[in-house]
């Protein structure tokens, strides 16, 4: 901070290096924190207080100068406005401190005419400032012009691209375009859209947008755009009829939207038309098919249970409703003689013959699945009672029809009528009406029948027994209980018959009930194996050296893995052949009736002797000549009616044929000694029943 004299060549003496960086430093202090209340500084505070000691020295320097420093001095100054130190009140805040500090350092109190080289430095200083804002200024509004500049270019190139964008979209869609006034005057068409309404753009353009809308949709569009305009939708789109030059109307889906100025304010319409004629076309065909049969074009079972809700509603309610159900009789026997073709040949053909039956009623007629078909009637002062129309649909399908030219196939149903329900009755409750009337018609063997309320509820409950079989066998609620086998000669126990029952809350099931559900059900074959190995182990297990009978359902008579099944019971068990006698049901030996007689056979070659249960009901004499039977039972219906006179001289001819064939006789359900003396008398070896309850120790009672 020392400078030469300027009036002589004396040299000042100068002050100690100490005290001179400690007032620059205080001077720093202070121009920062005054400095950085008028600008934002991008520095940190020391870096800040560096500078400006820097700064400070220089211009300390530049008045000491002889000549003062004036460029030293306008240097400082546009370093002042490169530290950003640019605030409104940065350079006159600079000033008072740098001018008040030189006049007061006592290093520059002998220099001859300080105030002026104060005044002079400082003013250079100023101008240095005022000078470097400017050409910042001029820097700035130079890269502003540029950068708006760019910006314009780059927007006008966005127009033009966006502008050609849109001709090319506009030109070059498919779908339909239109650029309308917000009044709907058209401005602009596309080629698509002049296609679709056969018309051409210019006469388009001179239309309005609702004169290519069908008039009964006009004022429904005319609103939705007016909604759209002002602003309470966002964006149309609405399905809408357009018409043609013809005239024609077509399908169309209209989607539109606001063109908005700068400001937001709405200009333009723009509307995407696309026809939808084929689409909808499809629609219609899909959703005809998806509710109707393909093979004979009648509705399926879901239109079907989807149309009752609304024919139970509409139908009068004095009359009400008749729902006719028909399964057709032997179906799989035309298919498989004359094959699924001509099968298909005569769905189509009952299809047809049920719609002439009821083509003067208003009735819905349907194909439920497979060879079931469905007839709902809305019953009316002339609609014929339930007896004659049945006889019309009997009549109608017996009537032959030659399906290839060929064969004349006629038909039959079984048929469940439900009349009259309650109108209150859901589709799904009277569907399942008519199907449990429809099954009991045919486990009956009746040709048809009216919906019986009583018989529908024991039904319902027969078939809840039959879907939790399989959880009450799985849980151990079928047991087996086993029942004597009495030697009606002497008294004594000759062998054991081994039975099913469930014991439920309300009861137990018999033996009979549960062969029956099992049938139902599928259980027959497991349920049965289960029987046959489960009795056997037991036996075995208990010691008891008694033969051992198991009733076989039809279905284990005939399965053609039941003789596997009883070797492998044998040699699990370690039973002897001779003490397993399997019951065999006598309607499954008849000829032709399938592999049971065979599997007899065989097991009569191993060993294992056979019975033949149900003797006499269905002329099965003939067997006990070609079959190797050694007992038969007699059919618990010609044994319940023992009484008649010619059922008991019919009982006496076949327990003589037995015995006559060499084998013993066998009657079950005896209910007292009475019954068994009068078996006795006609010739009965063995019986079973309540009358003997207790089997031998050790094995559970049935």
């Amino acid at each position: 901070m020392t400078a030469p004299h300027p009036h002589g060549d004396a040299p000042r003496t100068k002050p100690s290096a100490e005290r001179a960086a400690r007032r620059l430093g205080a001077l720093a202090r202070k121009w920062g924190y005054l400095i950085s209340a008028t600008a934002y500084l991008p520095h940190t505070p020391e870096e800040i207080e560096r500078e400006l000691g820097l700064l400070a020295g220089r211009l300390f320097e530049a008045v000491a100068s002889d000549p003062p420093g004036l460029d030293e001095a306008a240097a400082a100054g546009r370093r002042l406005v490169e530290l950003r130190c640019v605030g409104a009140d940065s350079l006159r805040r600079s000033l008072e401190v740098l001018g008040k500090a030189l006049l007061r350092e006592p290093e520059l109190r002998g220099v001859d005419g300080l105030a002026e080289r104060i005044v002079l430095v400082l003013g250079a200083l100023s101008s240095g400032y005022a000078e470097m804002v400017r050409e910042d200024i001029q820097k700035r509004q130079e890269g502003l012009s540029r950068a708006l500049l760019k910006v314009e270019q780059e927007t006008r190139q966005k127009q033009v691209l966006t502008r050609a964008q849109f001709e090319e979209v506009f030109a070059g869609s498919a779908s339909g375009v239109a650029l309308t006034e917000l009044d709907g005057r058209v401005l602009r068409a596309n080629a698509a859209l002049a296609k679709t309404l056969n018309r051409t753009p210019a006469e388009i353009a001179s239309m309005t947008l609702f004169d290519l809308v069908h008039p009964e949709d006009v004022e429904q569009l005319r609103e939705a755009y007016r909604e759209l305009v002002a602003g309470r939708l966002h964006r149309l789109r609405a399905g809408r009829r357009l018409v043609g030059k013809d005239g024609e109307p077509m399908w169309a889906t209209f989607a539109a939207s606001v063109v908005r100025d700068a400001l937001g304010t709405p200009r333009r319409l723009i509307t995407i038309v696309d026809d939808d004629t084929e689409v909808s076309l499809l629609q219609r065909r899909l959703s005809h098919q998806a509710l109707h049969d393909l093979l004979t074009g009648l509705p399926n079972r879901q239109f079907f249970g989807t149309r009752l809700e609304t024919l139970l509603r509409d139908a009068d309610p004095a009359r009400g409703v008749t729902l006719f159900h028909l399964d057709l009789d032997g179906f799989s026997q035309i298919n498989g003689g004359l094959g699924h073709d001509l099968g298909d040949r005569v769905l189509r053909g009952v299809a047809a013959k049920l719609k002439t039956v009821f083509d003067a009623e208003n009735a819905l007629v349907a194909r439920l699945g497979g060879d079931e078909f469905g007839v709902l009637v809305q019953n009316t002062a002339d609609t014929p009672d339930v007896v004659t129309l049945v006889r019309r649909i009997t009549r109608e399908l017996a009537e032959p029809e030659y399906v290839d030219g060929e064969h004349g196939v006629g038909v039959s149903a079984a048929i469940g009528v439900v009349h009259r329900p309650p109108r209150d009755i859901t589709p799904a409750e009277l569907l399942r009406a008519s199907d449990l009337t429809l099954r009991r018609v045919q486990r009956t063997g009746s040709q048809w029948g009216l919906f019986d309320r009583q018989l529908d509820r024991h039904d319902r409950h027969d078939f809840g027994l039959a879907a939790s079989m399989a959880g009450a066998w799985e849980n151990g609620e079928i047991e087996i209980g086993y029942r004597p086998l009495v030697r009606l000669a002497g008294g004594e126990v000759t062998g054991v018959e081994a039975r099913l029952r469930w014991t439920r809350p309300q009861g137990v099931l018999p033996h009979e009930t549960c062969v029956r559900l099992a049938a139902e059900t599928g259980l027959a074959l497991p349920l049965g194996a289960w029987l046959l190995r489960t009795a056997a182990e037991r036996l075995v297990t208990s010691g008891i050296a008694v033969p051992l009978t198991v009733e076989l359902t039809a279905q284990q008579a005939a399965d053609p893995e039941l003789v596997g099944e009883i070797r492998s019971v044998l040699d699990d068990t370690g039973l002897v052949p001779d003490r397993l006698r399997p019951g065999f049901p006598a309607a499954t030996l008849l000829p032709d009736a399938g592999d049971a007689a065979e599997n007899l056979k065989v097991l009569a070659e191993i060993g294992v002797p056979a019975e033949l249960h149900g003797f006499g009901a269905a002329g099965d004499v003939t067997c006990l000549a070609d079959l190797p039977v050694r007992t038969v039972r007699l059919a618990a219906n010609l044994a319940a009616r023992r009484d008649h006179p010619v059922v008991e001289r019919s009982l006496t001819a076949l327990i003589e044929a037995a015995h006559l064939a060499g084998a013993e006789v066998g009657v079950a359900g005896v209910e007292s000694r009475e019954q068994a003396a009068w078996w006795q008398e006609r010739g009965a070896d063995r019986v079973s029943g309540p009358a003997f309850p207790a089997p031998p120790d050790g094995l559970p009672a049935c």
